[in-house]
């Protein structure tokens, strides 16, 4: 669980009496590596609105990068289908099902002989396949409804209020940012 309000914002940018405050790098294993290759930042975020007005998160208050590039939110469905787990990769390990495990024993003339053959992959192959996929489903389970709980993609700001969230955006560098208020 990435819980947006429990986090320690260290990089903060106000602008015309909006604070925003963010975090880069939320993840971790699967989840981070995936962001890695997919080339899709999750950003946590804190909008503190102290304009005097309402503002709509991606109408009236765009995110843009500090070198005015405006940045391009995913909808967090989207987000979620391009970081989440692939239960299914998790079936490799019924390879390991003919694994055998044998037992052997000297005879009194110094030579081995083979005793018993235990096939413990009949357990190891399906109970490490079902145990990862159970849980990387799980997982993804909980990812999911933590990134629609915390959307703020079109979402008003009223003055005075504070507003967390989730947001995917498309970048392969952790650039400084800055909201836009329009």
């Amino acid at each position: 669980m990435i819980e947006p309000e429990k986090i320690n914002y260290i990089s903060a940018n106000e602008s015309d009496g909006v604070t925003l405050e963010y975090k880069y790098d939320l993840l971790e294993k699967k989840y981070e590596k995936k962001e890695l290759t997919k080339g899709v930042k999750l950003v946590a975020v804190k909008i503190t609105n102290n304009s005097g007005k309402d503002l709509m998160f991606g109408r009236h208050a765009k995110l843009a990068f500090v070198n005015g590039t405006e940045v391009h939110v995913m909808e967090n469905e989207k987000v979620f289908k391009t970081l989440k787990q692939s239960p299914a990769s998790y079936l490799w390990y019924l390879l390991l099902t003919p694994v055998n495990l044998y037992v052997t024993k000297t005879n009194s003339y110094g030579f081995q002989e083979k005793t018993s053959s235990t096939p413990i992959g009949l357990i190891l192959g399906p109970g490490l396949a079902g145990g990862n996929m159970i849980a990387a489903g799980s997982a993804n389970k909980k990812f999911k409804e933590e990134i629609l709980e915390y959307n703020v993609n079109g979402t008003v700001i009223k003055n005075g209020e504070t507003k967390y969230g989730l947001i995917g955006i498309k970048t392969d560098s952790f650039d400084a940012l800055k909201l836009k208020i329009e």
